[in-house]
């Protein structure tokens, strides 16, 4: 393409793209490699300092240095004032979006960005796809010293500095918020700031995308640490406005709620926070009802997000409101304990209680993202953390032997919130599910498919609802006994070794989790837990179906399974008749 710029004729509307020669812009070769092996955008307003700062961090880094603005110039064969005053910001700004583009296809670099480049949604998508974006964010005073005099800007000769400055304050800031690491640069000198630049890259952890791709839509599920402080960055590019409901309860509002707000704050998302109490007694008709008045009276609108921001209770009573308020608003899932972001956050199982039994009123809703952060799970009790990994567990019991050898040998640690081990925990049983889901997204498979996640659900729910939900066992909890109980129950109707609920049994009892109803200090009929089974959703033309297993990681669904064994199975755990 020719470098050289032509005016546009004078009757034409829209000028045509700025001619440019990407042949000229380089994609250099690096002598050094960032560990993640990405280029390095830095991203803020004119006078932050990302020249001069990308310069010595470059050298620093063993990494190429380019300004995005000089490439520009290059290709366009002027300078950028006089592609401005020819073709105009929107034109320029076409330019810059092709020619970082290039920069970005080529070998990691630091590359500093002209002020506007970030706004851009196309250019920022790319950022996060290809680059580590750092955000340099300099107090007001300090950039207007530092851009006095500087009369080729051309956004400069518009109005006074200092109204231009705060202006663009204003509209970028709440953009540059989204980028993936933040560092204050005042008036220390260039070493300095370069010094925080990278210690702030060293103490950043990208976190882990787990994408989730269904047959009528997809999400990610982002895991890692510190994503309640990062949530407005990470929910601004997928919400469809920036106005949210949260809908959390007391305990995490007390604990967390002002951090996710700032978050907000910071990406100039508007929200609106409720509060429920916490526990199994908030997921009631009477709670529903009160949560969509509020919202309806809040004027909602069809495009505004309902962030669920708690573990499963709230997971699931925000996501059923969600899906039945204005006939579906978009959902976000910032699940804060161990089961609901290895469980409920994913799948999109919304409901309710009714007096009749658990989640009995739903919906089936889709969140557009799900954040799981490991830094919240530090704030929950032991037991807290044992009813979530028994779901972790149960993912390997049932299809993914690998995952079980894994939760043998690093189960402890992460009941220790070990970082590393959690965030790795929860991949691999978000990863589990999101197979299963998308194979089986609403349960329709006659055999097999979603249900097989019901490992020992059915036994769990009747010891819940034989105490009445009233947090005496936690839906966890409930759940490892029954994993106990369904492989006990496999081997009494002879299609799995006892040798693997002997293991099942020895991993449950290592990490000192529930296994056996005799050990819980309530005591249960026989009878009674088999009621509530008789009534559990999963019943089909009245008989009792269960998912068995041939072994460890080979689950399956069985209909019809006899009552006397069911019976004697839970009379040999410690039940009276």
């Amino acid at each position: 393409m020719s470098s050289r710029i032509s005016y546009p004729p004078h009757d034409t509307a829209d000028p045509p793209p700025i001619p440019l020669d990407l042949e000229r812009v380089g994609n250099r070769q690096s002598t050094g490699l960032i560990p993640s092996g990405r280029s390095i955008v830095l991203v803020g307003l004119m006078g932050a300092g990302k020249t001069t700062i990308g310069r010595r961090l470059a050298t620093r880094l063993g990494l190429p240095f380019v300004d995005a603005d000089v490439e520009i110039e290059r290709a366009a064969g002027c300078s950028i004032a006089d592609v401005f005053r020819l073709y105009g910001e929107a034109a320029f700004r076409d330019g810059e979006r092709r020619v970082i583009r290039r920069l970005l296809e080529g070998p990691p670099m630091v590359l500093a960005t002209g002020g506007g480049a970030y706004m851009d949604a196309s250019t920022r998508a790319l950022v996060h796809e290809r680059a580590i974006s750092i955000w340099l964010r300099c107090p007001l005073p300090v950039l207007l010293r530092r851009v006095q005099g500087r009369n080729h800007r051309p956004l400069l000769n518009e109005a006074s500095p200092r109204d231009v400055l705060a202006r663009l304050m204003t509209i970028r800031h709440p953009v540059y918020a989204e980028a993936d690491i933040i560092v204050d640069c005042g008036d220390h000198n260039v070493d300095h700031s370069t010094s925080r630049v990278i210690e702030a890259m060293a103490l950043s952890r990208r976190p882990v995308r787990l994408p989730i791709h269904l047959s009528h839509t997809s999400y990610d599920v982002v895991i890692g640490t510190d994503l309640i402080a990062r949530a407005g960055a990470l929910l601004a590019p997928v919400l469809p406005q920036k106005r949210v409901i949260i809908i959390t309860d007391e305990t995490v509002a007390s604990l967390h709620l002002a951090r996710l707000e700032e978050s907000l704050r910071e990406t100039a998302i508007a929200f609106r926070t409720l509060v429920v109490k916490p526990g199994e007694q908030s997921k009631s008709l009477g709670t529903y009802e009160r949560l969509v008045d509020d919202i309806l009276k809040e004027g909602v609108e069809r495009k505004t997000t309902v962030i669920a921001f708690g573990g499963g209770v709230v997971g699931d009573l925000a996501g059923f409101v969600a899906a039945s308020t204005l006939r579906g608003l978009p959902f976000v899932q910032i699940p804060t304990t161990l089961l609901s972001q290895v469980d409920s956050s994913v799948g999109g199982k919304t409901g309710i209680n009714t007096r009749w039994g658990k989640n009995l009123l739903g919906a089936f809703h889709q969140p557009l993202a799900v954040l799981a952060d490991a830094s919240a799970l530090a704030t929950l009790p032991r037991r807290e953390l044992v009813a979530g990994y028994a779901e972790i567990v149960k993912a390997g019991l049932i299809g993914d032997i690998p995952l079980f050898e894994w939760c043998e040998k690093h189960g402890e640690a992460a009941l220790a919130c070990d970082p590393q081990a959690l965030t790795e925990a929860v991949r691999q049983a978000c990863a589990f599910k999101a197979r299963v889901v998308a194979a089986d997204e609403r349960e329709q498979q006659s055999s097999g498919g979603r249900a097989l996640l019901n490992l020992g659900h059915t036994f769990g729910h009747a010891l819940e609802a034989e105490l009445g939900y009233d947090g005496r066992l936690l839906h966890g909890e409930g759940v490892s006994i029954g994993l106990r109980l369904a492989f006990a129950l496999s081997v009494k109707l002879g299609v799995c070794p006892e040798s693997d609920l002997e293991r099942v049994t020895a991993h449950l009892d290592a990490l000192g989790m529930p296994a056996r109803i005799r050990d819980l200090p309530y005591a249960f009929r026989a009878a009674d837990l088999m009621a509530h089974m008789q009534r559990d959703k999963k019943m089909q033309d009245g008989q009792l179906s269960f998912v068995l297993a041939n072994g460890i990681g080979q689950a399956f669904t069985s209909r019809n399974v006899p009552a006397d064994s069911v019976r004697d199975v839970l009379l040999e755990d410690g039940c009276s008749p």
